[in-house]
């Protein structure tokens, strides 16, 4: 009853401080979009991550991390999606620079659609062509920039289950590549914002959980069913002993 009378408080806060916080930050955004391509989405990364802490302190949604993520190297970093806030947990918990891969329809939002144009490598997975030119873009930045976050299930998770049938492309990418997989887990976030509607927001902490690398050396495409299946039983498996916060 006391969480039914405080949500719509509490969303409208939480609504309220990101929109004054992005348009305030939206000059630097602005300005750093201006440079020279790599260092400037380098530059936006690091506002993106500075802000992404800040603001979901500030909501009290704070991140906390278990596990280590290793100190050097690029990773094919995979996590679970159920919710909306996945993608700004990720950023002020992953060390090191990344880019994510994500939906490009997010990037017809006002404002908020500029600045994830800058950093996110987009796709339309219904286009082939968009999933092609995805695939070459995520290889060119984990050859010259840095790690990618992909969410192999592609969309929420909304079977009920721990974790959707995962897509190809993660682990298709890592098999060419060679570049080992960073399973993560965010057994949160469906608790702090449901994904069956925008208001359903509630604070409480968010953790980020770094499993251990999958090493990919040596592995061809005909490893990779048995690829995918082992990432998705760690990743199941670690869900089933970190039950959401409520």
């Amino acid at each position: 009853m006391l969480r039914k009378t405080l949500q719509p408080f509490y969303t409208t806060w939480v609504l309220l401080t990101f929109t004054v916080s992005i348009l305030v930050c939206f000059p630097a955004f602005l300005l750093l979009s201006t440079g020279d391509g790599p260092k400037g989405r380098r530059a936006i990364f690091r506002l993106i991550k500075a802000w992404s802490g800040f603001w979901l302190w500030l909501i009290g949604m704070p991140v906390s991390t278990i596990g280590k993520m290793p100190a050097e190297g690029k990773y094919i970093i995979v996590a679970n999606h159920i919710s909306y806030l996945d993608t700004l947990v990720i950023f002020p918990s992953v060390k090191g620079y990344f880019r994510p891969l994500g939906k490009k329809e997010i990037s017809k939002i006002p404002v908020v659609g500029f600045i994830y144009k800058q950093i996110v490598i987009m796709v339309d997975r219904s286009n082939v062509h968009s999933r092609a030119r995805s695939m070459r873009l995520l290889w060119r930045v984990l050859h010259h920039e840095g790690s990618i976050i992909i969410f192999p299930e592609g969309t929420f998770n909304e079977t009920g289950k721990p974790l959707k049938e995962f897509y190809d492309g993660a682990f298709r990418l890592a098999v060419n590549t060679q570049v080992p997989i960073l399973p993560v887990i965010l057994p949160d976030t469906i608790s702090r914002w449901h994904y069956s509607a925008w208001w359903k927001l509630w604070p409480g902490r968010n953790r980020v959980v770094f499993l251990d690398p999958v090493q990919v050396a040596g592995l061809t495409m005909q490893n990779l069913p048995a690829l995918k299946q082992q990432v998705y039983n760690l990743m199941e498996n670690a869900l089933a002993s970190y039950k959401p916060g409520e």
